[in-house]
């Protein structure tokens, strides 16, 4: 059994309620998705107190179960108008999981900044956040650790958030109390901020009680096992995500400069500075960690430190999608360059996938130079300081792109592309123009699935088997970099929630969970008024073709959006 937390705002109360066996393990995306469409909130305003700001952790938290302890945060999206789910790594969750502490929601607003404290005795406590107010978040997490010792677990509202900005996320301290671990996509940040919370603090205590301990950690070890027996997940531990920019280079998917090109170097002629296997070597040499785990327990260790030429640490993590957003598609060759413009952006707390489209989209426009670092360097620097241009810089991509009167805007609801060109990812591309989480390559990605001898209906296939794995994946809390292992075992993993829970859940529960949380995310877009046209890729994509494969988009929403539903219609999907 663990406690689920309704805390009011407005009144400084906390209401508290028994959660045991299968509401445990709809948690996370499902738990979010449930709660939303059940309180018919798809009208509301969602920077007014009446949206509830929803932290959830998976059924494993607090356990060495690898890649299980990810933390879900989710609200209406003050960025798409839509529904949101956001999640990160870290270790607060972690922390939730030892309090025994299945998830919380904010609701209301204060009439103050606060902190809010949640310790492993006694009640939570509101304390006043005026001293941490406009600060970075490494400055802010600094003073935190002095109040409150160093064996916290941080969650903390981006500055940008606290003046409104769209692209503003939530950090969570890593295990080495870096607040890096960001939820930063649809601006649950803003929420956040409108609620004058500036952070929460959550003590470590010991692993949860379980149903059958002995039982579960036989599954632990089984997981754990057949992850290190997995190549893909070696790749992933040795590589990291930025392989993906090498794989991704390779096939011409590659966002380079505000996606008008699809390779940023031909590998046969130089070297590709940006991708996964110079970065790794590179880093080695200097001193840096290219294997990190970004949560306790995670043996498969994607993240990275990365280190500047005298092994002094730059920033962490260096990950694929800002290689291909603030990185790539700026114009950018030189990773040590990202990695400044990252560390900024990392302590800004903000989405580096729509900061980098907006740059992106205001370089074409003729604002600055693709390429031009001091541009963006100065960009980021009116964001940290709410300036006229950094608090329209902080709405996002699509609605500077209005602002400028820009033709070519990489957003879909709002929210901008991840780093797949949808020319050649074409099954990722068709998993962000479905989602109602907006241009969100976490919904359903496979990176190196070109497949353009495929006919649509195989790739719809394809995009809705990955979505429905992402989606119970996201509602237990565990990582996506797991799934060559998680996606083909089923069963163990039920089995494992059976022994954690006390249930008895059947194999097919899985597909079950995920099935129902993306039909309960459609029905919440519907209701907020979200209609075909607003699956559509933006008519760039359609009309330009892509050097170097010459791709054009060649699947339209009405088209996806029908097979989709009948794919959704077939009991054996």
């Amino acid at each position: 059994m663990r406690k689920y937390l309704h805390i009011n705002l407005a009144d400084q109360s906390v209401k508290s309620e028994d959660l045991s066996g299968e509401a445990l393990a709809r948690a996370g995306r499902y738990l979010i998705a449930k709660t939303l469409t059940d309180k018919n909130l798809a009208g509301i305003d969602p920077l007014s107190p009446e949206n509830p700001l929803i932290f959830s952790a998976g059924p494993f938290a607090g356990t060495n179960f690898s890649n299980a302890n990810r933390i879900s945060v989710g609200c209406k999206s003050p960025l798409t108008g839509g529904i949101k789910e956001s999640n990160a790594g870290g270790n607060f969750a972690f922390a939730m999981g030892q309090l025994e502490i299945a998830g919380f929601t904010l609701e209301g607003a204060s009439d103050d900044w606060v902190v809010i404290r949640i310790p492993k005795e006694g009640d939570i406590t509101f304390e006043p956040a005026d001293e941490y107010l406009g600060l970075g978040l490494f400055d802010t997490a600094e003073k935190l650790y002095e109040k409150y010792g160093t064996k916290v677990c941080l969650s903390i509202c981006s500055p940008v958030g606290e003046y409104g900005g769209l692209i503003g996320g939530i950090a969570f301290s890593d295990p080495e109390g870096r607040p890096v671990r960001i939820s930063a996509r649809g601006g649950v940040g803003a929420v956040m901020g409108s609620k004058k919370v500036k952070a929460i603090i959550a003590d470590q205590v010991k692993m949860p009680t379980f149903h059958d301990r002995k039982s579960l950690m036989g599954k632990i070890r089984k997981y754990t096992q057949m992850l290190g027996e997995d190549p893909a997940v070696e790749n992933m531990s040795l590589r990291g995500t930025a392989m993906v920019a090498d794989i991704t280079n390779l096939t011409g998917g590659l966002p380079v400069n505000n996606f008008s090109v699809g390779r940023l170097v031909d590998t046969d002629v130089e070297t590709m500075k940006m991708g996964g296997d110079f970065i790794r070597e590179q880093n080695l040499e200097r001193g840096g960690d290219t294997t990190h785990a970004c949560m306790p327990g995670c043996m498969i260790q994607c993240s990275n430190i990365y280190v500047d030429k005298d092994g002094k640490e730059i920033v962490s993590p260096l990950e694929y999608e800002t290689i291909g957003l603030l990185g790539t598609n700026c114009g950018l060759k030189e990773p040590d360059e990202l990695a400044y413009l990252n560390a900024t952006a990392n302590d800004l707390g903000i989405d580096t996938i729509e900061v980098g489209a907006l740059l992106a989209v205001m370089m074409e426009c003729g604002e600055g130079e693709f390429g031009d670092v001091d541009f963006m360097a100065a960009a980021l620097e009116d964001i940290r300081q709410g300036s006229e241009r950094g608090k329209l810089l902080a709405q996002g991509t699509a609605r500077v792109g209005e602002h400028y009167g820009a033709k070519r805007v990489p957003v879909i609801k709002k929210q901008a592309i991840s780093a797949y060109d949808p020319r050649v990812v074409e099954v990722t591309g068709i998993s962000m123009m479905t989602t109602a989480q907006g241009a969100d390559h976490t919904t359903g990605n496979l990176p190196a699935y070109t497949g353009r001898d495929d006919n649509v209906e195989e790739l719809v296939e394809l995009s809705m088997d990955a979505q429905v794995n992402c989606a119970a994946g996201d509602s237990l809390g565990l990582c996506v970099f797991g799934r060559s292992v998680t996606n083909v075992n089923h069963p163990m993993i039920v089995e494992a929630l059976n022994d954690a829970l006390g249930t008895n859940l059947g194999n097919d529960f899985l597909r079950q969970l995920g099935r129902e949380t993306l039909a309960l995310e459609d029905r919440f877009n519907e209701d907020a008024g979200f209609n075909e046209a607003d699956d559509e890729l933006p008519a760039f994509f359609y009309d330009e073709a892509l050097p170097p494969t010459n791709n054009q988009a060649r699947h339209h929403a009405a088209e996806v959006n029908r097979l989709k539903e009948a794919w959704l219609a077939r009991p054996e999907a």
